[in-house]
Parts: structure tokens; sequence; C-alpha cells
């Protein structure tokens, strides 16, 4: 796993072999090199893995994405503040079938550290507070299905709020 910063110094040295490229007047390789410059800048905003582990979680397979995950040894210094807290929404995801506990903890890292879409964010927030209301902390749990409900904008959380509320009025 490369550190972030390399992957830009990788595109600082294709974009100066770019420049030098059309000071020789091969104008083609000067502006397949500028193509190419893209690649490592896009993968500096969004991580490799953590794309491959999305595209794991889609097709359903839990044990690839977790094995795409470790292959993030240093998060921190690998991955940029929203990578990191996609990183560690995707453990919180992994986690929440087996232990709640870790689970937790990771929904609420990825929270602090923020993440991109409301959607995501909907889905940390109802998980933790599935968590709480299975620790009995009804209160945060209700705060956070409220939080969660404002989040959902296209209402595809509506039944599983609708649910945890139902459940939560049996406690």
């Amino acid at each position: 796993m490369f550190h972030k910063n390399i992957k830009l110094i990788l595109a600082g040295l294709i974009l100066i072999a770019s420049v030098w490229q059309f000071t020789e007047h091969n104008i083609g390789n000067g502006i397949f090199l500028i193509l190419l410059t893209i690649i490592p800048i896009f993968f500096y905003f969004k991580n490799e893995f953590i794309l491959l582990a999305f595209l794991k979680l889609r097709k359903q397979d839990f044990q690839g994405a977790t094995k795409m995950l470790a292959f993030i040894k240093n998060p921190e210094g690998a991955l940029v503040q929203k990578q990191q807290g996609y990183f560690n929404y995707l453990h919180g995801i992994m986690l929440s079938q087996t232990n709640l506990t870790q689970a937790e903890k990771y929904f609420k890292k990825a929270i602090e550290l923020g993440l991109s879409m409301d959607m995501d964010l909907a889905v940390a927030k109802l998980n933790l507070a599935g968590v709480a209301m299975t620790r009995r902390r009804k209160l945060e749990a209700t705060n956070l299905l409220t939080e969660a409900k404002k989040l959902d904008k296209q209402g595809m959380l509506k039944d599983q709020i609708k649910m945890m509320k139902d459940q939560m009025k049996k406690m």
C-alpha cells in the first residue's frame, strides 16, 4: 500500500515527463502522459481498495470485502480523511454481523471523520441506533433514529426506521 503523497509525487513526475515530451515535439506522447496523470490523482482521492471493497459488498461478498480492506495497513498514512471515514464505515458494516461492540466503535469513528453522502451517514446512524437499542439506551437510540430520518432524503431507510421505532415501543 502506497502512502497517499507518493501518488501525488507520481502524478507530478508524469506531468514533468509530459512537459518534456512537448518540448521534444512529441505532442501525442505529451497528451497521453497528461491523460495518464489523471489516474494517480483519482486514486489519491478515491482509494482503489475501498472501491474494490464496495464492489465486493455490492455482490454480498463480505469475505472478499474484508480481504480488500485488509490490504490497507496504515489508513492514516494511505488515505485522505473522507476515505478514512469510509474505511471505518466498511469495517463497521462487516463487524455489525458478528461483533456489535467493535462495529459501534468503527461507526462512531466513521461519523467523526466524515462521510461524503448523507445516505451513508444515515446508515451509520441507523446501525448505531440498533446497537444502542440492544444495550437498552433508549434516549440515545431515539436521537440517532431522528438524525437518520433527517438524513434519509430519498426514503430508502423508511421501513427500517419504522421497524426500529416499533421495537423501541416494546422496550
